[in-house]
Order: C-alpha cells, then sequence, then structure tokens
C-alpha cells in the first residue's frame, strides 16, 4: 500500500493536478510561489508533529523493540487523533476544490487520498490500541476524525464554490502536500528495504499506482 501510494499521489500530482492548476488563468508566478510556499509550509507542520502520521509499529518489519507501540501512543497519541482531524478536514476541502475543478481530476484526487489514508488509519488504530484503548473505542475515535473529511468536503464546496478562482491556488496547495508525503515520509519507508526480492514489488506497485491514475484520466476524461 505504501508504494501503491506513492505512484498514486506522484502521478496525481504531475500528470493532472499542477496541470490543471496551471492551464487555468491564474498568474503562473503566483502559482510556483504557492507551491514553494506549501512544500516549505507541510514542513513547518511536521515539524511540529501536526501532519506526523505514524506509519510504524510493533511488528512491521523495522525491527523496533518491545514497548514502542506504548511508547509512542503515550508520548502522541492524542496528537495523533488532532493531526488526523485536522488532516482529514483539509483532505475534504481539497477533494471538494477537484471536482469543483474537473469531475475526473476529483475522482483521481480521492483515490490519491484513499491509498494514502489506508496504510495511515492501520497505523493509528494500532498505536491507539497501544495507548489502552479498546478496540471499540479506538475504532470510534478513528472513524470521528475520519467524518471530518466529510465536513471539509461540504465547506470546501459551498466556500469555493463561490470563489472559483481559488480553485488552482487551492489545486496548488494539494499537490504539495501529495509530493510531500509521497517524498519525504512514504519513499523513505522503502528506502529501508534495499534487497532486489523487496525492491522489485516496490517499484511493480508504483508503476501500478501511475497506470490506474493514468486509466482514470482516459476514462473519466471531461473537457
Amino acid at each position: 500500500m505504501v508504494s501503491l501510494s506513492v505512484g498514486i499521489l506522484l502521478s496525481t500530482s504531475l500528470l493532472h493536478a499542477l496541470p490543471e492548476a496551471f492551464e487555468s488563468d491564474a498568474n503562473i508566478h503566483a502559482l510556483f510561489a504557492t507551491l514553494l510556499g506549501g512544500l516549505l509550509g507541510f514542513f513547518v507542520l511536521e515539524k511540529f508533529a501536526i501532519l506526523r502520521h505514524s506509519h510504524h509499529y510493533e511488528g512491521d518489519g523495522h525491527d523496533h523493540e518491545h514497548g514502542h507501540d506504548a511508547h509512542e501512543a503515550g508520548k502522541s497519541g492524542w496528537m495523533i487523533l488532532v493531526g488526523d482531524g485536522l488532516h482529514n478536514f483539509t483532505d475534504g476541502i481539497l477533494i471538494a476544490a477537484a471536482f469543483l475543478a474537473d469531475p475526473k481530476l476529483g475522482i483521481i484526487t480521492a483515490l490519491a487520498i484513499i491509498a494514502h489514508e489506508i496504510p495511515q488509519e492501520i497505523g493509528d488504530f494500532i498505536v491507539l490500541l497501544n495507548a489502552g484503548l479498546s478496540k471499540t473505542r479506538a475504532y470510534v475515535y478513528n472513524l470521528i476524525c475520519s467524518f471530518m473529511a466529510v465536513v471539509g468536503g461540504l465547506v470546501g464546496y459551498y466556500a469555493l464554490g463561490s470563489g472559483m478562482h481559488l480553485i488552482p491556488y487551492v489545486l496548488v496547495v494539494a499537490s504539495s502536500g501529495f509530493i510531500y508525503i509521497a517524498v519525504s515520509d512514504l519513499m523513505p519507508q522503502m528506502q529501508r528495504r534495499a534487497t532486489l526480492r523487496e525492491s522489485v514489488p516496490q517499484f511493480l506497485m508504483i508503476a501500478l499506482g501511475v497506470v490506474i491514475v493514468v486509466v482514470l484520466t482516459h476514462r473519466f476524461h471531461v473537457h
């Protein structure tokens, strides 16, 4: 899923969202400045542990010591929930902006976000279990955080519907987030598996992610 996410996130950003934004009437220099600001902004937010999502847990193949999950949960379990809720709210706004710009881009953007959210939510769920929460409470808390995407989608739809000129900039911010997540978080995880036997499936899954986006683009082509 991590490798598939990389293929989908990068191809969605570089093949569709950014071209869609730059083909608009928005100022090109302003869009590039927005892209730079987005990349640096995500870096700063991650530094303050607002958007850092733990994909690591005991038994994930990274040789974490016993008690790793409990330690991480005790240190940042609630921060993960807060950050996850804010992140999902933002995802909802980005999906709404993509659908307003182009229905096919909306579908691809939603797919890219889902591909990233699945491994993230699994990791968060395991961390919450090791924090002492029951399976039911951990599931409910994750469900509430996920519902924030619906709230963000509704806010984005009505807010951006009356501000269509802002959509290209929102798409650029979304792209900067996708690129940052793929390059700074997911790909370094993949580099830890350096053998040929482990690398070949990674390459294949990245390629599959790109193919999925390209196929969906042609299937839902709307212009």
